[in-house]
This record gives structure tokens, sequence and C-alpha cells, in this order.
């Protein structure tokens, strides 16, 4: 519309004169479904002759865009209301519960602690790392890691005193306080907190104020996955853990590859050197069992070891 006070139905709208509009181009959005969500508008104060059909065929172009964007934010949406109510369903109809995977001492072949790790019985089924990025979506991940956590911890009065439990934290569950909070009151010097890497830590330093009264209490620091990525080495060089858990990606064929041993190795001389201990994850033939023993590294996880297990299981194992 090149003058929109020639046009009798541009009058009857109050804009019209109030604004006012001279020139006015619009396009209906509309949807894939073929409804009509408003209407994408330019105008000018005063009359524009030279307004033809290239001009609205721009117009068509940059409407098509802005409901490429409202079907994506709708989309996104609809995801998200579904993810929240999943996760809610989880919390509700008790879909999460915890397996127990135990950890060998390799010299007397007795278990001298154990992991927990998180099972999800909700449908969909999904692996774990999966439902905690889904969580996280809806930004709802770390309150699923605290409940995660207080249900590993219901299995310390079942397991033998001298037996330690594992449990994993990410560093924002630390920072944020709910991982304190979870901790309140629980035999801290029969814990350990394996620290997990989701996402890179900009400040170590509130990391540490977390736990060091915590660790002046008797609970250990261990690094997880240790090996397979940036960030797990730089939690080992700024936390000063008590115990480096080697990554399956390192454990797996080290008895054929010689890097993996190497890598290993190095490791192990650098707990050797700063006073913590090695344990190696992921362990599952013989042969990588043995070239972990003849590397020194004395305690170890994985299916050759043993599986996940329920509490009862894990209780029946010899001590």
């Amino acid at each position: 519309m090149a003058d929109a006070c020639l046009n009798p139905e541009a009058l009857t709208l109050a804009a019209t004169r109030a604004l006012p509009v001279g020139a006015h181009l619009s396009v209906p959005l509309r949807l894939k479904d073929g409804s009509v969500y408003g209407t994408f508008c330019c105008f000018s104060r005063s009359a524009n002759h030279t307004l033809n059909d290239r001009d609205l065929g721009m117009m068509r172009v940059f409407a098509n865009m802005v409901v490429d964007q409202i079907q994506a934010d709708r989309a996104r949406r609809e995801v998200a209301q579904l993810i929240e109510a999943q996760i809610e369903a989880i919390f509700s109809a008790d879909g999460l519960a915890m397996v127990y995977q135990p950890i060998y001492d390799l010299g007397t072949g007795r278990v001298v602690g154990f992991e927990a790790l998180a099972r999800f019985t909700a449908e969909p089924y999904q692996p774990p790392d999966v439902w905690f990025s889904r969580a996280a979506i809806v930004g709802r991940e770390i309150e699923l890691e605290t409940r995660a956590i207080q249900l590993a911890l219901q299995a310390l009065d079942a397991l033998p005193p001298a037996v330690y439990l594992a449990v994993n934290a990410s560093p924002e569950a630390i920072v944020k306080g709910q991982l304190s909070t979870a901790l309140r009151g629980q035999p801290l010097e029969r814990l350990i907190v394996e620290v997990t890497e989701h996402h890179a830590v900009e400040r170590y330093e509130d990391i540490a104020a977390v736990m060091a009264p915590l660790q002046a209490q008797g609970l250990r620091i261990a690094i997880d996955d240790a090996g397979a990525g940036y960030a797990s080495l730089r939690h080992v060089l700024n936390l000063h853990p008590e115990i480096v858990k080697l990554d399956i990606s390192i454990t797996r064929g080290i008895d054929t590859d010689r890097s993996r041993r190497a890598l290993a190795a190095a490791l192990r001389g650098f707990a050797s050197e700063t006073g913590c201990s090695i344990v190696a994850e992921g362990i599952e033939t013989p042969a990588e069992l043995s070239t972990l023993q003849a590397l020194g590294i004395s305690r170890a996880q994985g299916y050759h070891l043993g599986r996940p297990m329920a509490l009862a299981q894990a209780c029946a194992l010899p001590f």
C-alpha cells in the first residue's frame, strides 16, 4: 500500500492517523499447519509510491524467516515440556535406582569399595548420561544428580564399615551447595566424591572452598575419567585429589597398545609423586588386568571383576 490515506479500510484503523501510517506493506505469518500466527509488516509515516511487487517479495522472504524461528521456538518448548514431564515422572514414580560396582584391591582380591551408579527405569529406556543431559535442558540436572546421591547414601548402613562408597558429583552440584547438604550427618570418612567432567570449571577455588571443610572431616576426592579429556586433567592438577581414576579409554586394550601403557604409567608416576592413589576403570579382560598390575596399579573395577549390581548382591561379596 503506497499511501494508506487513500485506502478506505486503512482509514478505519485508529493507528493510521495516530502514528500516522503513510506507506505500508504486510504479509501473513502462516505456519506449516496452515494457521496464521500474525502479520509481518512495516510502514513509513509518509506515502511511498515506489513500492512494488519486488518489495512485497522481500517482505515474504523475511516473513518466512520469522515463521522458521517461531516454529523452532515452538518445537523447543514442546520438547522441554515433554522432558519436564518425564523428569517429574522419575521423581514421583521412583524411576531412579542405584546399583553398586565393586572396586577391588588387586593384591588381596577383596572388595575395598563400591561406586554408586544411577539406573533409570522410566520409559523410554535411556542410558544415565542421556537422562542427565535431558534434565539439564530443563534446568533440573543438579536436582536429579542430588537425588541420585541421596539414594546412594542409603547403602552405607548395609555395607561393612571398612568398605567405602563413591558417589559422583559435578562441579556445579558442589559449588551450589547441594552436595554439602546431601552429605550432612554422613560418615564422611567412608565416602569418596568422584568429581565428574561435565563442563569446564572457571574457578577451582570455589570448589576447594566447599570441599576443604568436608575433607577435614575425612571425605576424599577422586577425579573420574582421568585421561578422557582436558577438563579431567585440569581437575587433577587443581583439586589435589586423593584418588585418580583411569578412564576406560586408557585401560581398554592397554595390553596391546604401547601408547596407553605409557599414559597409564605416567599417571601412575604422577600419583606416586603427589601421594594419591590410582584406580583403573573399565577392566574387561584378564590381559588388561595383568598389564595394569605390572604397571603397579593396585585397585581396579570393571566388568571383568564385577558388574554393577543391586545392593543385596553387593553385600554378599567377600570383603
